[in-house]
C-alpha cells in the first residue's frame, strides 16, 4: 500500500511537470507508472481517479463542466475495467491451457513414437505432420518372428485432445498383441473390438493394415474404412489405387475383416496415406487423385524417405504452409 499510495503521489508530480513543461520524459515516465498499476491490478477508474485528485490538487477552482465530465468517463471506464477484467482472466485460463496441450503434445509423440525399421530388401519411408499441437493420425511399424514387417497407418474421425487419446490406446492395443498373429484381418479385427468397447460412440478410427513378407515378397492387406493407398508398377510405369471394403473401427463389434494379397515385384512401390494428403486444397478447390500421383511419380527415383518428405513440402507449399488436417504418408519399396 506505501508503495502505491508513493506512486499516485508521484503521479500528481508529473502531471504538474508535463503541463508545466510538455517534457517528453515525463510521458516516460507516466507509461511505467501505467504497466507498474496493471501490474497491481489497478482498475482504469482508479487511475482516472487519481488522475481527477491530481488535477483539484494543483488547480483547486476547476470549473464544475470539468468536474461532471469526470464523473462521466468514471461510469463509462468501469464497465470497461470489467471486462478487460474478464478479458484478462480468460487469457491467463487459455494460456494456461496451451501449455497443458503442449506437455500433452510432447507426451503423445513420445507415446506413438515408432521406430522406422531398417531391412534388406525394403525401403521405406514414413512422415506424419499433425495440422494442430495434437495428432489424430497414427502410424507403427512391427517386425514379427519371421521377419515380416507390419504396417498401419490410422486416422481418427475427430480431432484434438479426444482423437489423441484414441490414437495412444490403440498404440498400447497393437503393441499388446502376439507377434505370432500378423495377419492385417486378425490385427483389425482385434483392434475393432478394442475401441468399439473403449471409445465413444460418436467416433470412430479408419486403419489400414499391411503385412509384407521379405522371404516370398508378398504384401498382404486389409482395411476398415480407410484412404484408399496407391501401388506403383514399376514395369509399367502406372499407379493402381489399392482399397479393401471393411467397416470403420468401432461401429460393431462383430465386425469381419478380409485381406487381400498381390506379389511386390523390384521397385514396385506401396504408399499408404491418410485424408489430410488426399483432401489437400488448393484455393477452396480440392486438389485431384492424378496431382497426388504425379508428385509422387516426380519423386520416385528418389529414396522412400526423400520421397514422402519432398511430397509433404510439395503440399506444404500449395496451402501456404497452412495444413488444414494432418498429414501422414508412408512409402514402401522393394530395391531388390
Amino acid at each position: 500500500m506505501n508503495t502505491l499510495k508513493l506512486d499516485l503521489e508521484n503521479y500528481r508530480d508529473l502531471l504538474d511537470e508535463y503541463i508545466r513543461t510538455k517534457d517528453e520524459r515525463a510521458l516516460y515516465q507516466a507509461e511505467q507508472f501505467s504497466k507498474q498499476s496493471m501490474q497491481q491490478n489497478i482498475s482504469p477508474e482508479e487511475i482516472i481517479n487519481v488522475h481527477l485528485r491530481s488535477l483539484q490538487e494543483l488547480y483547486p477552482e476547476l470549473p464544475d463542466y470539468i468536474l461532471d465530465s469526470f464523473d462521466f468517463l468514471m461510469e463509462t471506464m468501469m464497465s470497461y475495467g470489467l471486462a478487460y477484467q474478464e478479458f484478462q482472466a480468460l487469457r491467463e485460463k487459455q494460456l494456461e491451457l496451451k501449455s497443458e496441450i503442449a506437455v500433452a503434445a510432447n507426451m503423445q509423440k513420445t507415446l506413438l513414437s515408432t521406430v522406422k525399421p531398417e531391412m534388406e530388401g525394403v525401403d521405406i519411408g514414413a512422415l506424419s505432420v499433425p495440422a494442430r499441437q495434437m495428432n489424430g493420425d497414427y502410424h507403427h511399424f512391427v517386425v514379427d518372428d519371421e521377419g515380416s514387417l507390419g504396417v498401419a497407418v490410422a486416422d481418427v474421425i475427430g480431432k484434438g485432445v479426444p482423437a489423441a487419446l484414441c490414437m495412444s490406446m490403440i498404440k498400447y492395443a497393437m503393441d499388446s498383441f502376439p507377434e505370432l498373429r500378423m495377419d492385417p484381418k486378425y490385427i483389425l479385427g482385434s483392434l475393432n473390438r478394442v475401441v468399439e468397447r473403449n471409445v465413444d460412440s460418436n467416433m470412430f478410427i479408419t486403419m489400414m493394415y499391411c503385412m509384407y513378407n521379405t522371404e516370398s515378397s508378398t504384401l498382404t492387406y486389409a482395411s476398415a474404412g480407410h484412404e484408399p493407398g496407391f501401388y506403383y508398377h514399376k514395369e509399367k510405369d502406372e499407379f493402381e489405387e489399392i482399397s479393401a471394403p471393411g467397416l470403420v473401427l468401432g461401429v460393431s463389434a462383430d465386425a469381419m475383416y478380409e485381406q487381400y494379397e498381390r506379389k511386390m515385384d523390384k521397385g514396385d512401390m506401396l504408399v499408404l496415406l491418410t485424408d489430410g494428403v488426399t483432401e489437400c486444397r488448393k484455393g477452396d478447390d480440392f486438389i485431384e487423385q492424378e496431382e497426388i500421383l504425379e508428385v509422387i511419380r516426380e519423386y520416385k527415383h528418389l529414396s522412400s524417405q526423400e520421397i514422402v518428405e519432398s511430397v509433404y513440402k510439395y503440399f506444404e507449399r500449395l496451402q501456404d504452409f497452412q495444413l488444414r488436417d494432418d498429414f501422414t504418408l508412408i512409402v514402401l519399396k522393394r530395391d531388390v
